[in-house]
């Protein structure tokens, strides 16, 4: 019972995928990968676009982070200038006067110059509400009395105004070995957000500068609202805290998901001389909107074109295959009922039907020509895949066929057997310092050189991969491989290919070979293991080397260390 339902279910399914179905399946599939290709275009110009914006905005973030730097620089020449008037000066009093005189009134970034000595109270300052302000818990403070250098804050409220603030600071000592005071500047953090002015009002686009705690000191205008939080409490930006902080590279990039869900690609550049950093992130989606669009209209054109084509083919297959065919087999239903004057006209055959039976003598002869050049074919291909295209000698594949030939006919003839494994010194730095193509062309010679070598040892070359080869040598003993190494060792020296990254400054190899008399408890692979080991050798013992690996006796297993 359950081999008729099966046949009832396959006869079910050969209705179901008919001529119709696979006409129109062959025009969906000749039609649909061009409509594929099209919104895959679209979808690699959408990651290209996307891209360029945030190469756009990494560029952005190098040039804001310099206009930065310019700011921080011309703080620290305030300041040292300061720290050299209290170092000459003489008295705080006659140091204030100068400092005060003194303070560049192009200057906006700098909100107050300050001196305070070392017991950390102001003892002057060009805004006179600060003078006898203890500032000695400052952490900045400290830093710079202890590092004799330039020190820069972190986000601070002001003493006394609490208005948001950077300090920089720089010890008298630094210029004076012997003075004990410290300058101070306050950095205008409104200056720094109205450099970033050219990152503002951008659709997607956040940007701020952090200090080393992840506060933001600086923001476009209209995302001002960010300065003084930490940069894990905004929204677009908390997903990236640790990363950009982190980072100990002067500037990168990386992609992150917004808490909203949003895909960001996120720019940062550190600002030199400081801990802070210029952050900039993008929104993905709002960047790439207008392809975004275009590929949604790529699918739905697909989908359009697909259920045309669809169409199409079934009316083409009905009236092109499947009424001239309906037409044949009832021609041949009534031949076969006795009507011997059944005939098809051209009138109701298309064209290409009419000269089908004879067709099937012609088809049949081509087939056996077919076959036997399908059979002609297969043994070209069958050598062709035993052959290394590059360097012309065997491939692995050929040469471990021609092992094992070699590897019975010794065992049956107790005669001896040599393999040499041969790899070319530095090849990475090679195809590193003078490119892949010189790479090749050099293992083309050395493929001409082995096989000449072969040809005159009576041996098989092969490639064995990459830059490494081997060659075989039947009836071959110790002392003769030896010197067949050696030969190979200086022949591919004597082409004096230029190595400029070698202690040789040619190409040379290192040649690792092994003899033995295949017996029972050996196989060719050990033989190849041995090789393999005396070229490690021979590597270690500083390259264009040859060293040989001996087996022991057959009346032992093991196998002897590299000599």
């Amino acid at each position: 019972m359950s081999r008729v339902t099966f046949n009832r279910n396959r006869v079910k399914l050969k209705q179901l995928l008919g001529i119709r179905a696979r006409l129109a399946l062959l025009a969906l599939i000749l039609v649909a990968p061009l409509m594929l290709e099209r919104a895959r275009s679209l979808e690699d110009e959408r990651a290209k676009q996307i891209g360029r914006a945030a190469n756009e905005f990494s560029d952005i973030a190098r040039h804001s982070a310099d206009a930065q730097q310019e700011v921080i620089s011309s703080v620290e020449a305030v300041l040292k200038s300061a720290a050299h008037i209290r170092a000459s000066a003489g008295g705080i009093g006659r140091s204030c006067d100068i400092l005060r005189a003194s303070l560049p009134t192009h200057l906006p970034w700098i909100r107050t110059l300050l001196i305070v000595g070392g017991d950390g109270r102001v003892q002057c300052s060009t805004n006179n509400i600060f003078v006898g302000v203890d500032l000695s818990e400052r952490a900045y403070f400290k830093k710079a009395r202890d590092s004799h250098a330039m020190v820069f804050s972190d986000y601070l409220s002001a003493k006394l105004t609490n208005n948001p603030v950077v300090m920089a600071a720089y010890p008298v000592s630094a210029v004076d070995g012997e003075g004990d005071s410290v300058i101070l500047a306050g950095v205008n953090l409104d200056w720094m957000s109205k450099i970033m002015s050219n990152l503002g009002g951008r659709p997607g686009i956040s940007a701020a500068v952090v200090d080393s705690t992840g506060t933001v000191l600086a923001a476009p205008a209209d995302q001002g609202s960010m300065i003084g939080h930490p940069l894990d409490t905004i929204p677009l930006l908390s997903g990236i805290a640790d990363q950009a902080l982190s980072s100990k590279e002067p500037e990168g990039s990386l992609s992150f998901t917004a808490a909203d869900g949003s895909k960001r690609a996120l720019s940062f550049a550190r600002i030199a001389g400081t801990e802070s950093r210029l952050i900039i992130s993008i929104d993905e989606a709002k960047v790439s909107a207008a392809i975004n669009r275009e590929i949604r209209t790529a699918y739905l054109q697909l989908a359009f074109v697909c259920v045309f084509v669809l169409l199409g083919a079934l009316i083409a297959a009905e009236k092109l295959i499947i009424q001239p065919i309906e037409i044949i087999a009832s021609m041949a239903k009534r031949f076969g009922q006795g009507d011997w004057s059944a005939r098809a006209t051209r009138k109701s055959l298309p064209s290409e039907f009419v000269p089908l039976a004879r067709a099937f003598n012609a088809m049949a002869a081509q087939l056996r020509q077919r076959e036997r050049d399908l059979v002609a074919t297969n043994d070209r291909l069958t050598v062709i895949a035993s052959i290394d295209m590059l360097s012309g000698l065997a491939n692995r594949r050929g040469f471990q066929s021609r092992l094992d030939f070699e590897w019975m006919k010794a065992e049956q003839h107790a005669s001896d057997l040599s393999l040499l494994m041969i790899d070319v010194d530095h090849f990475k730095l090679f195809n590193d310092t003078y490119g892949h193509p010189e790479g090749d062309a050099c293992l083309t010679r050395l493929g001409e050189t082995l096989a000449g070598i072969a040809a005159e040892a009576t041996g098989f070359a092969a490639r064995y991969g990459g830059e490494e080869f081997c060659l075989l040598l039947p009836n071959t003993g110790a002392a003769r491989a030896l010197e067949v190494s050696e030969m190979v060792r200086a022949e591919v020296q004597k082409l004096a290919i230029p190595h400029s990254t070698s202690s040789y400054q040619t190409v040379t190899v290192s040649v690792g070979f092994s003899c033995t008399k295949p017996n029972e408890p050996q196989r060719s692979a050990d033989l190849i293991e041995a090789a393999d080991a005396a070229l490690y050798s021979a590597k270690h013992r500083g390259r264009n080397a040859v060293v040989e690996h001996g087996f022991v006796r057959p009346t032992d297993s093991a196998v002897a260390l590299a000599s």
